[in-house]
């Protein structure tokens, strides 16, 4: 985990970053975060074992352990990123490395709902388009501004109209993704609902 992390909380608007690529087609959940490091007790040390045998195969030289993209945030990915199982550890590990969002030509379901429900949009690009990015990465530094209220991308350079499901979109911008503060903001509600509960009303006489 980065030093400084601090989970998104209520609307996500806007994610601005540098990139970071990382190229292959059905990269799984078992590479992203392998299945021995599921025993944690909490995600907070996930950061540090993403991609940890892949890193430890390339031997320094994996785009996670690359000096130039140890402050990245937003990661480029290829088609079918995150099958595989359906672990919640995979975007707990990316986002505690430092991923806020994610750009790719596709991923799994399961992933994908996995991604929204800590907040780490999860935006499509055709195939071409993501090659482009990634060749542009592998020759230049690229920061990008991702406008979620008109699904926009740019930087100096470039300029694409990106994909996100509506339904999550809307949830990013009203911030229901995030159900612990939606269910902080609704405390009267829910108050409420546990008093009308007529199984949770005891006589005295039961004490």
């Amino acid at each position: 985990m980065k030093s400084g992390f601090t989970p998104p909380i209520g609307k996500i608007l806007q994610i601005n970053g540098q990139c970071i690529s990382l190229i292959g087609n059905d990269i799984d959940t078992d590479r992203i975060i392998p299945a021995r490091f599921l025993k944690c007790v909490n995600f907070d040390s996930l950061g540090e074992s993403v991609f940890e045998d892949d890193r430890k195969t390339l031997k320094g030289s994996h785009p996670f352990d690359l000096e130039k993209n140890k402050n990245a945030t937003i990661l480029i990915v290829n088609s079918n990123f995150g099958c595989g199982s359906s672990r919640e550890h995979a975007p707990q590990a990316l986002m505690r490395w430092g991923i806020k969002g994610i750009i790719g030509e596709s991923f799994a379901d399961i992933f994908y709902s996995n991604c929204v429900a800590i907040g780490i949009p999860c935006f499509t690009l055709p195939k071409k388009s993501i090659q482009q990015i990634q060749k542009y990465i592998d020759q230049k530094f690229l920061y990008l501004e991702i406008n979620l209220k008109n699904s926009l991308v740019k930087s100096k350079d470039l300029n694409f109209t990106l994909e996100i499901k509506e339904s999550s979109r809307k949830m990013f911008l009203s911030g229901e993704w995030d159900a612990t503060s939606t269910l902080l903001k609704n405390k009267n509600l829910i108050e409420n609902k546990f008093n009308d509960l007529p199984y949770l009303k005891f006589n005295n006489h039961f004490f």
